[in-house]
């Protein structure tokens, strides 16, 4: 028996929502250095329609059409009203994700593939879960590391003890932007560790580089420690735009090391062992949002438990906003969950 065919749309055109080479032109960057983008992740599986998109922009709506011969729409609203929809990729900036996603999951759709960070603020990822709850609509994120199989598999030695117990946790990158890169490594961080951050001691970068989205964006990068479950403690180097700072992860534990660095990872032993696992899309071509389709399909194939949930994001954001609470007072150490005034900061990241 066959297996069935599901029906997707695109709501933000850009670049990786709608794999626009424009967009990505403007931001500096290539679609094809990308690990993946929403619609090319649809149109590069047998069993996934792209059917629609939307997006207020004139031109990145004729050029999805003639990329892609989906229908496209001005506003979003129009299309889920229109199109019967099973999954809808949301890559709109991130103030916009909670209005939109609680729209789509009060339209009922049942799968809500959303871009990062989840909002700019605790309370609207809180009212996405939400609203998917009340819709029983699949939420998930696009933090790729949970979908990346070498990211998977260190989990699971980490579980099964080959680090033996934890002591240290290291994270650094060049590119400043808590908000839009920082999202991943704290994520990865925690999937890795199969441990939550309870407390965050941070300096924010303040130097003033300009947002690459525009003015009305302002995502520092910045320094910190981290505390997690069980008293593991991590730190973070995250200094705005760095040129040649190496991006990694450095997990140290009793019985060795592990070294994350993009989508490879490597694990050195205390006996001297060295294991190095390359990226998995060099093996079989498949990019990480390719794989979050698959386990899409799944999902709406037999309601199979999902590898990840959306409370797992939504407690990254509350760390991101954490790390500008402490800044606040003096990098103060600051408790999570958050409370008060607190919860109410918000991180301005496009």
């Amino acid at each position: 028996m066959s297996k069935p065919t599901y029906r997707a749309a695109v709501i933000g055109l850009g670049m990786i929502g709608g794999s626009d080479p424009v967009s990505a032109d403007a931001l500096g960057q290539k679609v094809e250095n990308m690990d993946g983008t929403h619609a090319a992740a649809y149109q590069r599986n047998a069993r996934v329609q792209l059917v629609a998109g939307a997006t207020r922009d004139l031109g990145r709506r004729q050029r999805f059409e003639a990329r892609t011969g989906a229908k496209t729409y001005a506003d979003w609203r129009e299309m889920i009203a229109r199109e019967s929809i099973d999954i809808v990729s949301i890559a709109t900036y991130s103030p916009a994700h909670a209005e939109i996603a609680t729209g789509c999951a009060e339209r009922g759709i049942p799968v809500i593939y959303c871009e990062k960070p989840v909002a700019t603020r605790i309370a609207d990822g809180e009212r996405m879960l939400e609203a998917c709850r009340r819709s029983q609509t699949l939420l998930l994120f696009n933090h790729q590391r949970r979908f990346d199989p070498v990211h998977r598999r260190l989990q699971r030695a980490i579980a099964d003890g080959v680090l033996g117990d934890l002591l240290t946790a290291h994270m650094q990158w060049g590119t400043g932007r808590l908000g839009n890169v920082g999202t991943h490594v704290l994520d990865a961080l925690a999937m890795l560790t199969s441990r939550r951050i309870q407390a965050v001691s941070a300096t924010l970068d303040l130097a003033g580089k300009p947002d690459c989205r525009g003015s009305d964006f302002q995502d520092p990068g910045g320094w910190g420690t981290v505390r997690l479950d069980g008293g593991l403690m991590g730190t973070v180097n995250a200094p705005d735009f760095v040129k040649g700072q190496p991006f990694h992860t450095e997990i140290v534990g009793t019985k060795g090391r592990a070294l994350v660095k993009g989508m490879t990872a490597s694990i050195e032993h205390s006996d001297g062992r060295i294991e190095n696992w390359p990226a998995a899309a060099a093996a079989d071509g498949l990019t990480s949002m390719d794989r979050a389709v698959n386990d899409i399909l799944e999902y709406l194939d037999r309601k199979a438990p999902f590898p990840c949930t959306p409370e797992d994001a939504v407690h990254t954001l509350e760390v991101i906003v954490a790390f500008h609470a402490s800044h606040a007072r003096n990098s103060a150490w600051v408790n999570l969950p958050l409370t008060g005034q607190d919860r109410e900061i918000e991180v301005k990241t496009g």
